[in-house]
């Protein structure tokens, strides 16, 4: 079996070597991956791995950079170019780990009729600045994920598929739609690690250029994103970042009351790859804890079949009320041709 990992980047330098590094070890076989003008060091990071036979690297600077588009054509690419069996649609900020085994025991057990399955976001909250990498200091995880719309830590899944030369991903690789891509849903095997805010400087950098870039193409941005963009307009987006970030007293009420937990699997593992070690990381430990239960209820609470089950209990009360509004009216029409 042959995993392949498509990423789009820019600007992530302070995440992309460990999460190249991290995937290539556990379980990634090849990336395919597109720089969109970086100017940080990321390009440099991509080209190394380029060096080193791990990595297809294509340059696309352009400034109406259409995300959708770019994932699709390095998917497609993925099945058709290095005969990808799984494809893995992810982020810088992301990691996956699979829960119960490898990537290979994990995609394996897919029945043949399903062409993708899902992966849940595990949001890693920012924590005040101190020595050491982002892995180092975020060791904090949301158990109650945000239910509003577009929140970074709002409840979302992320798919992996089969390899398709005709895939089609939607936005921010949450989905991927082709004939043969039957999603197994109800299922999460992987847990898909997420550290979106970083610092403050990565944070502004992260939402400004992406709300600019939405502006650009005449498309209106994500309430969380505008938001940001008119913080950073108005000289207030440190006060904006502080507002997600969890301090020590904050740290521990949410320990106390079960809204954080402590998570240090991938720092754990990025230690281990630094430290000379093989990479053979274990993933059979697959705990189902109280958290995990929350996050996958909020998160199934928001998914396509509850909402469709939802909309059809509103009709089916709608069609109930008109039906006992007409029988009324009836009634009373009957009751006054009998008068008459």
């Amino acid at each position: 079996m042959k995993v392949v990992m498509t990423l789009v980047v820019r600007n992530e330098a302070d995440i992309l070597d460990a999460n190249l590094a991290f995937h290539l070890a556990a379980g990634v076989d090849f990336v395919v991956a597109t720089d969109n003008g970086s100017t940080d060091g990321t390009r440099e990071i991509l080209e190394s791995y380029a060096a080193g036979g791990r990595l297809d690297l294509t340059v696309d600077p352009d400034p109406v950079f259409r995300q959708r588009d770019v994932v699709t054509r390095m998917a497609r690419l993925a099945a058709t170019e290095h005969g990808a069996d799984w494809v893995v649609n992810s982020d810088a900020d992301e990691f996956w780990w699979p829960r119960g085994g490898s990537f290979a025991d994990v995609l394996a057990v897919v029945p043949s009729r399903f062409g993708a399955a899902r992966g849940m976001w595990r949001h890693f909250v920012p924590r005040p600045p101190g020595e050491g990498d982002f892995a180092e200091r975020m060791t904090v995880r949301v158990c109650e994920p945000v239910t509003q719309a577009d929140h970074a830590f709002s409840p979302h899944f992320k798919t992996v598929h089969r390899g398709d030369p005709d895939v089609q991903v939607d936005w921010g690789n949450h989905d991927a739609f082709g004939a043969r891509l039957v999603p197994l849903g109800g299922w999460y095997p992987f847990d898909v690690l997420h550290f979106p805010l970083r610092s403050l400087e990565q944070c502004e950098r992260k939402f400004v250029d992406r709300a600019a870039a939405e502006l650009r193409r005449q498309a209106r941005p994500d309430p969380r994103r505008l938001a940001a963009y008119e913080a950073h307009r108005e000289g207030r987006f440190a006060e904006f970042y502080e507002s997600h970030v969890v301090d020590d007293e904050a740290l521990e009420t949410g320990l106390r009351d079960g809204r954080l937990e402590v998570d240090t699997r991938l720092r754990d593992a990025l230690r281990q790859l630094g430290n000379g070690g093989s990479g053979s990381f274990d993933f059979s430990h697959s705990e189902v804890d109280r958290c995990y239960v929350s996050e996958l209820g909020t998160l199934e609470e928001r998914g396509p079949l509850v909402r469709a089950e939802r909309r059809i209990q509103n009709l089916e009360r709608r069609v109930s009320a008109l039906e006992v509004g007409l029988s009324a009216r009836l009634r009373a029409r009957l009751a006054r041709v009998s008068r008459g």
